[in-house]
């Protein structure tokens, strides 16, 4: 995979502009693989992200149900929390392969998915730096490489 944007995120206030900016970007058929441990903004940058698009101020995350479905206006949202799976195979009681073609997913902890993350997914590394978070985002496809590209350029 090949690092395409890193951003440091000093605050809260930091990783919700940079949601929202990722979402503004997201396309049908995007899976975010959100990659970081316990309180490193996952949750954060997931709500963000789904209230800039679908305007909700209640976003819960999906600790305990592993899934919440949001519709936006060019697609659905699909919520994963995979930190409660016991099984990698359990995506698949999840309807996890659908929400990968029919919408935008964000997966927190894609790491209990084992083999069955996606080649095309566009992991976002959250690790600890400083006095707060570094966000780098990494894509193996030419196409994310250039739409993602174009976070540099923002301010």
């Amino acid at each position: 995979m090949d690092l395409v944007y890193s951003y440091l995120s000093a605050t809260e206030a930091d990783t919700v502009s940079l949601a929202k900016r990722v979402a503004k970007l997201a396309q049908k058929g995007d899976i975010f693989a959100l990659d970081g441990t316990l309180g490193m903004g996952k949750s954060v940058f997931s709500r963000a992200f789904i209230q800039s698009l679908v305007g909700e101020t209640d976003v819960p995350s999906p600790t305990f149900t592993l899934l919440q479905i949001y519709e936006a206006p060019s697609f659905d949202i699909y919520h994963f929390d995979l930190y409660r799976l016991k099984e990698a195979e359990e995506i698949f009681e999840l309807g996890m392969e659908e929400a990968m073609y029919q919408g935008v997913c964000l997966i927190e902890w894609p790491e209990k998915m084992e083999g069955y993350l996606p080649r095309r997914a566009i992991t976002i590394k959250i690790s600890p730096q400083e006095q707060g978070r570094l966000f780098e985002i990494y894509t193996n496809e030419p196409e994310g490489k250039k739409r993602f590209g174009l976070l540099n350029g923002q301010i």
